[in-house]
């Protein structure tokens, strides 16, 4: 049975100005530039401006009323060009600079799949053997390993080359691989990595030994069940200490950077503080936008289409997609002057509140801070906090900070204050520094010293804090 009711609902939608506003203002500064380009590509009403004045523009007419085109309200020309905030719009911190002084260092260097190429081409291999050390060195992760199975491989090699071959013709080739240059490079699994770089050091009796531990006994190893491994090869501390400073000092991930080409990119600072004699001094970065303007040419067709006499519908449908371009780039440029209001008025929320770590740069001086403390001092919703200090980084005299790092849970002291999260985390790593390695302490003999410094923490938050810090537990930071 059919029914048609009518209901009243109470929905609420973002606009395209907010959803577009909200993207901008979670991307960092050295994708915004990226972004703005787009913006500019696909919107010839946008460009970059100069400091030239904008010149007067009459307004526009209405459209015919009784006309499908002439639904749009007035459009006044002056709307985008007489604002001095948008037309020729400056970035709030913009300190000048040419054009070079904008671009992101990259550094580049030749690819790892390139290189391991050049080695297969110099092996004496017939056109299938090739192919299968093509499809090997394409296999292989960004930590220089190959975690697929010959079995999936061999498939490969058949639905995409038209290549038959048995999973025993590619181990072939396989260990061909692994003799390739960095050591270690296209092992199965991280035993098989150490054992391919150990094969390549001098067979003494260390080495041996080491090789041993590897493939007799790496569990115990790498749970730093020292003893058991003693037992199991009759050998003395010394001799297992040496085999272990051999295995330690092996390259765990050969394919280092990734198999790719390989893209060291330098955090740009979105923010860029400053202690002048105790007054700190915030701007945003001077790369965190061109000037944008609305585009000359676009604003003079809205001009002679006020002054034109023959108003025909070609030309208003022309109208039209112009007025829409102009709005997309008023709006776009509204945002970025939004988005640098959101940014500068959150960092000034967090350089008062934490006011003097800025100053002395003293981690034990982080006051504890959430995104609720934050939101509630600039009058913003938390989801906008988090968006601003999830992708932002700040550039002060004690180095550069992501701005989450600011945030921290509060611990309760016995003189009745909050210590930050990050101060007890400190403290944490700086007792585990100074323990004995061969006597590292558990997470209850650490609980008892932060207890016996003043910090009322439970066992459960220290190996939290600990695991947060990639600190292991004390059987696994022993030393011989």
């Amino acid at each position: 049975m059919q029914r048609l009711d009518l209901r009243q609902l109470l929905s609420q939608k973002l606009s395209p100005q907010q959803i577009q506003f909200i993207k901008l203002l979670q991307i960092p500064t050295a994708e915004l530039e990226m972004r703005i380009k787009e913006e500019m590509e696909i919107n010839p009403a946008l460009e970059e401006g100069g400091d030239e004045p904008a010149e007067e523009y009459s307004e526009a007419e209405d459209y015919d009323s009784d006309d499908d085109y002439g639904k749009d309200e007035d459009v006044d020309i002056n709307d985008y060009l007489n604002d001095d905030e948008i037309s020729g719009y400056k970035m709030q911190g913009d300190r000048g600079g040419d054009e070079e002084d904008r671009e992101m260092p990259i550094a580049m260097t030749s690819s790892l799949t390139d290189a391991l190429l050049d080695q297969l081409g110099f092996l004496d291999l017939d056109d299938k053997q090739y192919n299968i050390g093509m499809q090997l060195i394409g296999s292989i992760d960004s930590d220089g390993y190959i975690r697929r199975d010959l079995s999936a491989i061999a498939n490969d090699l058949a639905f995409s080359q038209n290549i038959e071959t048995t999973e025993e013709e590619i181990e072939q080739v396989l260990h061909l691989v692994q003799t390739f240059d960095p050591a270690g490079i296209a092992a199965r699994d991280l035993p098989e990595c150490l054992l391919l770089q150990l094969h390549r050091r001098e067979q003494d009796p260390i080495t041996i030994l080491a090789e041993r531990i590897i493939e007799e006994a790496f569990d115990e190893f790498t749970k730093k069940h020292y003893q058991k491994i003693q037992s199991k090869f009759n050998i003395s501390e010394d001799e297992l200490k040496k085999a272990v400073d051999v295995i330690i000092r092996l390259n765990p991930k050969p394919g280092g950077a990734g198999a790719g080409t390989t893209r060291i990119q330098y955090i740009i600072p979105d923010f860029i503080l400053t202690n002048d004699n105790g007054e700190l001094r915030l701007s945003l970065n001077s790369r965190n936008a061109p000037d944008l303007r609305i585009s000359r040419s676009y604003a003079d067709m809205f001009d002679a289409y006020d002054k034109s006499d023959k108003k025909d519908k070609k030309l208003k449908e022309t109208v039209t997609f112009v007025k829409q371009k102009l709005d997309a780039a008023k709006w776009f440029i509204d945002a970025i002057r939004q988005r640098q209001n959101t940014l500068l008025r959150t960092m000034e929320a967090i350089i008062k509140y934490q006011h003097d770590f800025f100053l002395e740069g003293d981690e034990s001086e982080l006051r504890p801070m959430i995104l609720k403390d934050i939101a509630e001092e600039v009058g913003m919703d938390i989801s906008t906090i988090s968006r601003v200090a999830n992708s932002k980084a700040v550039q002060t005299e004690f180095g550069i900070y992501p701005l989450k790092y600011f945030f921290s849970e509060g611990i309760a002291t016995d003189s009745g204050e909050d210590a930050s999260s990050r101060e007890v985390k400190h403290i944490l790593k700086e007792i585990i520094d100074k323990e004995s390695k061969r006597k590292p302490l558990s997470d209850e003999k650490i609980e008892k010293i932060l207890n016996e410094k003043g910090y009322n923490i439970a066992r459960r938050t220290v190996a939290k804090y600990r695991e947060q810090l990639n600190i292991p537990v004390a059987r696994l930071r022993k030393e011989l």
